[in-house]
């Protein structure tokens, strides 16, 4: 017992360091960055209750620095930061980047508090239902593909494309099998997790690619100047929120929590015009709605992280099947279709516990200092990180984990789906998610259906 709970605040208060600084470089994706590295973890031999807490720590901690380029730059931390760009612009505009960022952070941590237990409770309430899930796992994964590009950025154009997209996996991961002796798949999930990056890289070496990716000048960032209040270490979110703030982002919190087939971008955008409908006065608006939006993207993506993991075992959200993947299926330590992985590892109670303690690191080691710091963490982040060097950093480390796995072969697998991907994205905006889930349909689904 001792032994674990050393493990997991070990690893939750890894996770919440490093994606607590992650956070901070705008455009870091999710799948690209938290995906490999929880990957890294899982393959390392931590122990079930590390992994799972190294996972929600870092992910809210990511969900709460994100807001801080979000807010003080006027650009996006990452994907699940584009909600919130008009309403911090509106903020900046007023005069109030600050409060922008005090009311995210507070959002973010309240929303998590309450995402945990209600998703907890919510899966083991359909845990019953697991054997029935299981049975019909293959046509959920192809009917979550059509939902899940439905809610996508492409939409019908994602819809689509799943059809040849899942047959080339379909094919690869055939090819693949017959010639090691045994199926790939993290090489599969590396390759879509840096699609959109492969794409670019290949993009910038033809000249009419390069002709779309030019710049006329260095990127100007202007910084809002640093207006904190000087009160206390650890802010009081209840304190930072209005009562009426807290209403509203506790109630999306919980609707949130409740649901996991959704895009958790779809889900922000939809809370947040709910919300914003019952506002009419400009800065009350605004203000609420940071604390909304970005309460709801922690509520969101731990839900479909916790749901379909306790009560089911497998990925059938677009976050269990993008960044948390690896907390379902990362041979030889976790299998999907064994059904060894975190669900028969860990009980509802476990889930629950670990669950609170990564939230508990992400609020003691990254919420006061995100509070108190973001515009000097901003500053050195802009001045002294390059956005290149993490990027080629993650890079490396796909090049390596997939070569583990299989080889020359497992590397030319990453590239090429990776560039078909990435290609998807770009061309049709079908994201990860959807991806993802075209993986799982290839491999459970086309075979069931051939064999039909």
């Amino acid at each position: 017992m001792i032994v674990d709970l050393l493990w997991a605040l070990g690893m939750g208060l890894t996770g919440a360091v490093v994606f607590g600084a992650i956070g901070l470089v705008s455009g870091t994706d999710e799948t690209a960055t938290l995906g490999p590295l929880t990957l890294i973890v899982v393959l390392a031999g931590v122990p079930p209750v590390g992994v799972f807490t190294f996972f929600i720590a870092a992910a809210v901690s990511k969900h709460m620095t994100h807001a801080i380029p979000t807010t003080l730059l006027g650009i996006p931390g990452d994907t699940m930061a584009v909600p919130l760009m008009e309403d911090a612009d509106g903020m900046r505009r007023l005069g109030a980047p600050h409060i922008a960022l005090r009311k995210a952070l507070a959002g973010a941590l309240l929303s998590a508090v309450i995402a945990v237990p209600v998703a907890v409770g919510i899966a083991t309430a359909l845990a019953p239902l697991s054997e029935a899930v299981e049975a019909v796992a293959p046509w959920l994964f192809a009917v979550a593909a059509i939902f899940v590009g439905y809610f996508s950025p492409g939409r019908w154009a994602s819809i689509v494309g799943i059809v040849p997209f899942t047959l080339a996996i379909a094919a690869l991961h055939g090819f693949t099998e017959r010639h090691l002796g045994d199926s790939l798949s993290i090489s599969f999930f590396l390759g879509i997790a840096i699609g959109p990056l492969l794409a670019d890289l290949v993009r910038s070496t033809s000249r009419q690619g390069r002709m779309g990716m030019e710049r006329s000048g260095t990127r100007e960032f202007r910084l809002a100047p640093d207006l904190s209040d000087g009160r206390g270490f650890f802010p009081n979110p209840l304190r930072v929120l209005t009562r009426q703030q807290i209403g509203y982002t506790a109630g999306s919190a919980v609707v949130s929590s409740s649901t996991f087939m959704f895009s958790p971008v779809a889900t922000t955008v939809i809370v947040g015009e709910a919300v914003g409908s019952r506002l009419k006065h400009p800065y009350q608006r605004l203000s609420s709605l940071m604390a909304v939006k970005n309460g709801t993207t922690e509520s969101t993506y731990l839900a479909e992280t916790i749901i379909p993991l306790v009560a089911f075992g497998l990925p059938l959200s677009p976050v269990a099947a993008g960044p948390a993947a690896a907390l379902f299926n990362a041979p030889p330590v976790y299998s999907v279709e064994s059904g060894q992985n975190l669900h028969s590892m860990l009980s509802s109670w476990q889930f629950l516990l670990c669950g609170l303690l990564g939230v508990l690191v992400a609020a003691v080691v990254v919420y006061p200092v995100a509070m108190k710091y973001a515009r000097v963490a901003s500053a050195w982040v802009i001045t002294r990180i390059s956005h290149e060097a993490l990027i080629a950093a993650f890079a490396g480390l796909i090049v390596v984990v997939s070569w583990y796995e299989g080889g020359l072969l497992g590397l030319f697998t990453s590239l090429t789906v990776g560039l078909l991907g990435g290609l998807c994205t770009r061309a049709f905006g079908m994201n990860a998610g959807v991806q993802f889930m075209c993986y799982y349909t290839a491999t459970m689904f086309v075979p069931l259906l051939l064999a039909s």
